[in-house]
């Protein structure tokens, strides 16, 4: 009988011998080498992007001989230890490296000499420890064809955004969205569509298309969150080539605190050197290819305790929420953190592992998450440390969580913390618990909680229609999140769902931390709900299915596959349309999709959501080549200052000072004026917006020396 479908691959044993794994470990090596010496463009990107996110990773897997992972557990730890490879060696070649003299460590050979002798020497003992490499059977397998056309979503979101840049038409970008939300609803339902197998594939593709999707809308930058401040001090540590953990060029404050992170001090470093990429393509499509793993890790530790089909709707609702797609491309280092968070749950409640390999794992991972983000290391101590504790109060303790976890972790985050950039992550630990102090005093003020958690709780009136249904399905999804708690509690759900006490614990915590985040003023305030509710997801979305599971039984009197099925999509889906600002863009509404909606936004909702302009960066190029930035007093507005001239004419924001209608521009002093500020006539300061004619008379005596059309520089007189 002849199978549907396209069968990919012959059934094999992939059983290789120690001396084959050494001699392709070694042609992978040459190969990348001459890649990256002769700088072959695009294979050397790509190449040595596989090979340095995969090999040495994959190397430590086979050293300790994990045995016990399964064939994607393998994928994910390959890539985990991979980055944290590279930053830790990074970190190491940094300091020792200037012990003996090099003032310039983080350059090209001696990163390619040093990693490469690493891995060399891994490859070798992994030839010398093991009997052979098994990498497990693969059989035939007949594909769907139509499984296998949702490989191609990924190409329609990059094409789709470059559409967007040259075009202004979103209508790609659309059809991606579409095909997205099609692909889960075969998933959930259609398994002769997509099999089982497929789901990580699946679920892989989706993660890349709506990041590509938002991240690929411009050829610089989108200002968001910390991500100017991100880019600049990474391309400090590319120009000296030489990481600083106390930077005074920096200052205190927040500056020294991100350049304390690993993830954007070092990493991207590393990565810009070896694969000879753009610090900005870097954060553009590297950071979120790393970050794309995260919900397969998640889908991993789920499909544990749900089985896969609910574990993949789950995987679907922690990426349709829009922080997953815009708010986390703004910050590259929470990026990267969350990856490691993910795969310590990974570690921590997988029953196969050895001890000792568990060991070793948490160590690596808890060293690379609290050298990655600050705020996320904070979460996870809390979590493991109220996990443990909890377990010794009931008389319960686990091997899988265990005191000495715990004191790692601690001394590991308050190590680093005191002794790296001044102190200034620890102060600002201190700094927050002070603010929430402060803000108890406002405990019977809703306003308290911030503008997002007003709005979540429905005190915030929406603007639209549309509005109204977005936050009606929103509300929809965390009241399914609510329902699904109290099902497990009560022990309403069905019997074969169990989960460990472990992270049974940990829905607790997570359940009980986001009754807190609504409850305590100034606590969401701290790092931002959105992303809050964010990380919240990585324990509370399976709770969701439950919750829709919990409901069928309780109106159907018992469970019904196809209920369950029709209520989730029935809120996920339109869900996901609105989170995106497909709905929004369809209707002709008010969005906040740059991706989707730009072509028809005003220049200042336009600049307020982050985009800069190809005139702005030549302007701010121009400023860096023709100014002595060190040395004059610069005038410009707060997106100026944040943005334009810190990214791309590296000036610290702190040698710029903010124009307002009361400036008065000394005699050597230079006024910046960007695209918003010539063409719509607003000036944006701290707290407070000026049309630039209340200004113009501190700049109307002035030299023009600099004009793009949409930029203009002004001096009092010509050098």
């Amino acid at each position: 009988m002849q199978r549907s479908g396209f069968c990919w691959v012959n059934s094999m044993l992939t059983e290789w011998n120690p001396r084959d794994f050494l001699v392709i470990t070694l042609l992978l090596q040459f190969i990348t080498c001459v890649l990256v010496f002769f700088d072959v463009p695009v294979a050397r990107q790509i190449g040595g992007f596989i090979y340095f996110t995969f090999v040495p990773g994959f190397l430590i897997i086979k050293l300790l001989k994990f045995d016990e992972l399964e064939g994607l557990e393998t994928v994910l730890f390959s890539v985990g230890l991979s980055v944290a490879f590279l930053m830790l060696a990074g970190l190491s070649i940094n300091e020792f490296s200037i012990l003996l003299g090099f003032s310039r460590p983080l350059s090209l050979l001696p990163l390619m000499i040093i990693l490469n002798s690493l891995i060399l020497i891994g490859a070798f003992l992994a030839y010398l420890r093991i009997d052979d490499i098994n990498l497990g059977k693969v059989k035939t397998r007949s594909v769907p064809l139509l499984a296998l056309l949702f490989l191609s979503l990924p190409v329609f979101s990059v094409v789709g955004a470059i559409w967007v840049n040259a075009f202004s038409n979103s209508v790609i970008l659309l059809f991606m969205i579409i095909a997205v939300a099609l692909l889960i609803i075969a998933g959930f339902n259609f398994e002769k569509i997509l099999p089982p197998r497929l789901q990580p594939l699946a679920i892989a593709v989706i993660a890349i298309s709506l990041l590509f999707h938002s991240s690929l809308i411009s050829n610089y930058l989108v200002s968001r969150s910390d991500v100017n401040v991100e880019y600049f001090i990474s391309k400090t540590t590319e120009t000296s080539a030489y990481w600083n953990s106390t930077n005074p060029f920096l200052g205190s404050g927040d500056y020294q605190r991100i350049n304390a992170m690993l993830s954007v001090g070092v990493l991207p470093t590393v990565y810009q050197k070896l694969l000879n990429i753009d610090t900005t393509w870097m954060f553009k499509i590297l950071f979120p290819l790393v970050f794309s793993f995260t919900p397969l890790v998640l889908y991993q530790v789920w499909q544990k305790y749900i089985g896969r089909k609910y574990a993949f709707i789950s995987t679907f609702l922690f990426m349709a929420q829009d922080t997953f797609y815009t708010e986390m491309l703004g910050l590259n280092r929470q990026m990267i953190a969350e990856l490691f968070f993910a795969l310590l749950l990974l570690t921590v409640l997988n029953k196969k592992m050895k001890p000792v390999n568990k060991t070793i794992c948490f160590m690596i991972f808890s060293v690379a998450l609290v050298t990655s983000h600050y705020a996320v290391a904070e979460i996870f101590m809390f979590f493991i440390s109220l996990a443990c504790i909890s377990l010794i109060l009931m008389k319960r303790p686990s091997r899988n969580i265990t005191v000495a976890m715990v004191v790692f972790f601690f001394v590991a985050m308050f190590s680093w913390y005191l002794y790296t950039s001044n102190s200034a992550t620890f102060d600002s630990l201190v700094s927050y618990a002070d603010y929430i102090y402060q803000q108890t005093g406002e405990f019977f003020n809703p306003a308290s909680r911030g503008q997002t958690v007003l709005r979540g709780l429905g005190m915030e009136a929406a603007p639209t229609i549309w509005n109204t249904f977005s936050r009606a399905f929103a509300y929809l999804s965390e009241s399914l999140i609510v329902v699904g708690f109290v099902g497990l509690i009560t022990g309403r759900v069905r019997k074969n769902i169990q989960f460990e006490r472990e992270y049974f614990i940990f829905i607790l915590i997570a359940t009980t931390s986001l009754v807190a985040l609504v409850a305590v003023p100034g606590l969401a305030e701290t790092l931002n709900m959105t992303r809050f509710y964010h990380i919240l997801l990585f324990f509370l979305a399976p709770l969701c299915v439950l919750g829709a599971e919990f409901l069928a039984k309780l109106v159907l009197k018992q469970e019904r596959e196809l209920a369950i099925s029709t209520l989730l999509l029935t809120v996920l889906i339109p869900y996901f349309l609105f989170q995106t600002g497909f709905v929004y863009e369809v209707t002709g509404s008010q969005s906040w999709s740059l991706a989707l909606s730009m072509h028809r936004m005003n220049v200042y909702w336009v600049q307020y959501l982050g985009y800069i302009h190809d005139r702005d960066v030549l302007s701010a190029q121009w400023f860096s080549e023709n100014v002595d930035i060190q040395n004059t007093e610069v005038y410009a507005d707060v997106w100026s200052q944040l943005s334009i001239l810190m990214s791309y004419s590296m000036m610290h924001p702190g040698n710029i000072n903010i124009l307002s209608n009361v400036t008065s521009v000394p005699h050597t002093g230079i006024v910046y004026l960007n695209r918003l500020n010539v063409v719509e006539g607003i000036v944006m300061g701290r707290n407070y917006v000026w049309n630039i004619s209340e200004l113009s008379p501190f700049y109307d005596d002035m030299d023009k020396i600099y004009s793009n059309g949409k930029n203009e520089v002004y001096v009092n007189s010509f050098p």
